[in-house]
């Protein structure tokens, strides 16, 4: 069911949400996690994940390249203050520490370095690899 929403209640009383996306696992917030510990869990649930700003063109050109090689990354704007918790993480992205990229779990970086990975010819392998990509 792509889309769809449902709710359950966690065991403090609290509500999970989850959202789906097509192709990819549930996306899922728990509102009893840090933000530290849902960008942890994003990088290690998906595949291929950007995290930017609203209306951040370079974000924009990270999607356009990767749509076009077929792969659907996830995208998740980060709020002003959550911007800072993508340090832990070595998020280094364009101004302000984003966008920045993972592939596999692991830290690409902003769109020179995803750009890099690609004309290098380096990027489609390790697309592959993670599953994000079919041979």
């Amino acid at each position: 069911m792509q889309g769809a929403r449902r709710f359950s209640p966690l065991s403090e009383g609290g509500i999970r949400l989850e959202l789906t996306a097509p192709m990819t696992s549930p996306l899922t917030i728990d509102v009893a996690e840090t933000v530290e510990e849902r960008i942890e869990r994003q990088i290690t649930e998906n595949p291929v994940i950007i995290f930017s700003r609203s209306s951040c063109y370079m974000c924009h050109v990270m999607r356009t390249l990767l749509l076009n090689l077929e792969v659907h990354p996830i995208v998740i704007e980060l709020e002003e203050g959550e911007v800072g918790a993508l340090a832990a993480h070595g998020g280094e992205g364009g101004g302000g520490g984003v966008p920045v990229v993972f592939i596999g779990g692991s830290l690409v970086g902003g769109l020179k370095s995803l750009m890099d990975l690609h004309l290098s010819g380096q990027l489609v392998p390790k697309l592959t690899e993670v599953g994000a990509l079919r041979a």
